[in-house]
């Protein structure tokens, strides 16, 4: 038998298909061209969202335009109302009610009684006095009986100088107990005559604090006022104005007054007196007002609106009160420059207004102002200025 010939040995290095290299060569390509493309993508969309940011970081602000002032400015203050005069009546003397005459709302004139106070103790005290005093007059009597006869017994020279000295001393002592005793009989008659409550002055009763049989004066457990008098023919009006207008206000100025019980009335009033001095807490100093009160419309103790007619500040300007901003350094507001930098400038404010400011200097009339500033805004800020705002 033949043995059958070996088949050849394959290489193992045969060599791949052309056809598959070159897909392989273009799979690597577009791998590449892929890769390429979201780099630049992402590149793209880093340097939009950079720019974007950045153009964000610059806030935007809206300008309002400084008014001028006028030529006369309207000033409304809160004030209280006091009676022209007013008292609150304390009992002088320890004692009990007995009566009293004349309630709340009473006219009275000066002296009328009020009330009656019941002074058992005084009058006991008066008592006494009154025998201490007649006890001093009979040993006053006696001592000056004494002394004449020892005077008349020394022309006789029946009795030393010396006596008689002594006799005419004693005399003396008795008379200057005699004055003592006189003198505490008068003070108690005068404590008594204040167990009837009179009224100071003209005018009506506002308070009545004690009924019949209270323990009243300094003997009681607490001091109450028992009634209360005001004349109130006028009205003592007390209003505290700011600083900056102290020189604007002086004495016969008129204003006018509002109550909230007469809306639609109008109370002349006029300036009587300034304070000469300023409150330190509140910035402000005290006018007194004087206004008429002959038909008792304006009650003592209420409140009141007054208005005052000021003339205006000569190159002052209006500032709305959103631009303005208070920090440390005072009252500020800003601008924007030419090249949208912020420029803060420190102002002087002379009459708040509620929603304008009257500025006196640091700002003109027809400069643009930034309205809303954020307390955060510094000098030379870039900003972006938006649509301008109506002042």
């Amino acid at each position: 038998m033949h043995e059958a010939a070996p088949a050849p040995a394959v290489s193992a290095a045969t060599p791949a298909p052309r056809g598959l290299k070159i897909t392989g060569f273009v799979a690597a390509a577009l791998a590449i061209g892929i890769v390429g493309i979201g780099t630049l993508a992402r590149s793209h969309d880093v340097s939009a969202a950079a720019s974007w940011s950045t153009a964000n970081a610059i806030p935007t602000v809206h300008l309002v335009a400084v008014k001028g002032g006028s030529v006369s400015n309207a000033l409304d203050l809160p004030a209280t109302l006091e009676a022209w005069e007013a008292a609150r009546l304390f009992p002088r003397v320890s004692g009990y009610v007995h009566s009293w005459s004349q309630d709340i709302g009473a006219h009275v004139a000066r002296g009328q009684a009020l009330g009656i106070i019941d002074t058992p103790e005084l009058d006991e005290q008066i008592g006494q006095a009154r025998a201490a005093l007649a006890s001093a007059l009979a040993h006053e009597r006696l001592a000056r009986s004494t002394a004449a006869r020892w005077s008349d017994l020394l022309t006789s020279s029946s009795v030393s100088r010396q006596e008689v000295d002594e006799k005419n001393g004693d005399l003396a002592v008795k008379t200057a107990e005699v004055a003592e005793a006189r003198a505490a009989l008068s003070r108690l008659e005068a404590m008594k005559r204040y167990a009837v409550v009179r009224a100071p002055f003209a005018g009506v009763v506002t308070a009545r604090n004690a009924e019949v049989g209270d323990l009243v004066g300094p003997g009681a457990a607490a001091q109450a006022p028992m009634f209360g008098v005001a004349d109130t023919h006028s009205i003592r009006v007390y209003v505290n104005v700011p600083q900056s207008l102290s020189a604007t206000i002086r004495p016969g100025m008129s204003a006018m007054l509002v109550v909230p019980a007469f809306p639609g009335r109008r109370f002349p009033a006029t300036v009587a007196g300034l304070s000469s001095a300023i409150d330190p807490q509140s910035g402000a100093f005290r006018v007194q007002l004087l206004a008429p009160n002959t038909d008792g419309a304006l009650k003592p103790g209420g409140y009141a609106q007054t208005h005052f007619d000021l003339p205006g500040q000569a190159g002052a300007a209006l500032v709305p009160s959103s631009a303005i901003l208070f920090g440390s350094g005072g009252a500020q507001v800003a601008t924007v420059d030419p090249h949208g930098r912020i420029m803060m400038h420190k102002i002087h404010i002379g009459q708040d207004n509620g929603p304008t400011v009257e500025v006196l200097s640091g700002v003109q009339p027809g400069e643009m102002v930034v309205d809303n500033p954020p307390d955060s805004l510094s000098q030379g800020e870039l900003v972006r200025v938006g649509a301008n705002q109506h002042g």
